[in-house]
C-alpha cells in the first residue's frame, strides 16, 4: 500500500509539477504528516525531489527528471474505457483503479500532450443519468461485474415486472448502462436475456465457469434488443390538446412524445392551444403521464382514454372537495 502511494506521489509531481504537501495529502486522502514522510522516503531512495519555501512553495522534481515506472496493470488498462464515467466506475468497484490508470497515463505523456489532455478533461464531462432522475441503486453491481470479468455463473433471486420473484442461474455476458440504469445481459437456459441489475434481490457467486459464446456481440445484441423494445413499447396513439403552458411542460411526457411534437409542429389555434397525436404505451400509462399536465392537456381520442380522464377528474374533485 505504501509503495503504491509513493509511486502516486512521484507520478503526481511528474504530471503536475509543483504541489504543496496539503495538495498531495488531499489528492491521496492521507495526512500532511504522511506526505512529509513519503517525500523524505523518495529523497532517501535517490529521487530528486526538493521543496521550495514560502507561500508559493511546494514540492517538485528536478527539471528533466522523469520516472519510467508508469507501466499499467491489467486492471488499470481495462478501466480506461470508463475514463469519462468516474461515478459508474466507482459503482463497478473500479474507482481507485481508474484513478491510478489515469494518473499513470498523464505522467507518461510529453508535456504538450499532457496539457492538452488536461484541457479536454476540464472542458468535457459525460453525465449518464437523464434529467429529473437519479441513477438507480444497484447493490449487487460490483458482484455482477466481477462475474462478467471472470466468466463465472451466478445464482440470483430476481424481481420480474409485476413483482413476481424468480430464481435463475445466469451466465453473465456483459453490462450496459442506459440512462442511469444498469442492465445485465446473461444467458439462462441457453438464450441471452436482459436483466435490470437494480431488480436483483439476492446474489450468490458460484464456482462454475462458462465459455463465452464466440459469436456473441454485446453491441449488436443491445442494438437489436433496444429496437425490439422500442417497437413493442408504443402500442397506440392518443390525440391531445395542449395549452401554451402544456406545451412547455410536454417534456414531462418523455423524449418520444417531445420528438413527436417537434416533428409535427402543429399550428396553434386562436387561444394558443395545439392538437397533436402522440404515441402511448397503454391507456393506463398515458393516463398517469398526461395527468402531470393537469388542466393544460385535454385528451380527445381514444374515447376509452378520455373516459378514464373524466373518471379521474371526478375522483380528484371528490377527494379535494
Amino acid at each position: 500500500m505504501r509503495a503504491s502511494r509513493l509511486l502516486s506521489v512521484l507520478l503526481l509531481l511528474q504530471a503536475r509539477g509543483r504541489m504543496t504537501a496539503q495538495e498531495l495529502a488531499d489528492e491521496l486522502e492521507v495526512s500532511v504528516r504522511t506526505i512529509y514522510r513519503d517525500v523524505e522516503s523518495l529523497s532517501t531512495a535517490g529521487v530528486p525531489v526538493y521543496a521550495d519555501r514560502g507561500p508559493a512553495g511546494g514540492y517538485q522534481l528536478l527539471d528533466g527528471y522523469r520516472t519510467q515506472l508508469t507501466g499499467m496493470t491489467t486492471a488499470e488498462a481495462e478501466t480506461l474505457f470508463l475514463a469519462g464515467l468516474p461515478d459508474q466506475a466507482k459503482q463497478l468497484g473500479l474507482g481507485e483503479v481508474l484513478a491510478a490508470a489515469q494518473l499513470k497515463l498523464m505522467a507518461a505523456l510529453p508535456p504538450e500532450l499532457r496539457d492538452r489532455a488536461q484541457s479536454i478533461r476540464e472542458r468535457f464531462l459525460l453525465d449518464a443519468p437523464g434529467w429529473f432522475r437519479e441513477g438507480e441503486s444497484a447493490p449487487y453491481l460490483s458482484a455482477v461485474a466481477a462475474a462478467v470479468w471472470d466468466q463465472r455463473c451466478i445464482s440470483v433471486r430476481y424481481r420480474r415486472w409485476g413483482n413476481a420473484e424468480v430464481t435463475r442461474l445466469l451466465q453473465p455476458l456483459g453490462l450496459v448502462l442506459k440512462n442511469g440504469a444498469w442492465y445485465l445481459i446473461a444467458t439462462s437456459k441457453g438464450e441471452p436475456r436482459t436483466y435490470r441489475v437494480s431488480r436483483i434481490l439476492a446474489l450468490e457467486p458460484t464456482d462454475q465457469k462458462f465459455d463465452r459464446p464466440e459469436d456473441f456481440d454485446l453491441g449488436k445484441y443491445w442494438e437489436v434488443s433496444a429496437e425490439r423494445v422500442q417497437n413493442t413499447l408504443w402500442q397506440g396513439e392518443a390525440t391531445v390538446r395542449l395549452s401554451p403552458q402544456g406545451r412547455k411542460l410536454a417534456f414531462l411526457l418523455g423524449p418520444v412524445v417531445g420528438r413527436a411534437l417537434r416533428d409535427r409542429e402543429p399550428e396553434p389555434d386562436e387561444d394558443g392551444w395545439i392538437t397533436v397525436t402522440v404515441p402511448i404505451e397503454t391507456n393506463l400509462h398515458a393516463l398517469h403521464a398526461i395527468l402531470q399536465l393537469g388542466a393544460d392537456a385535454e385528451v380527445l381520442e381514444p374515447q376509452e382514454l378520455r373516459d378514464m380522464f373524466a373518471k379521474a377528474a371526478t375522483d380528484l374533485a371528490r377527494l379535494y372537495s
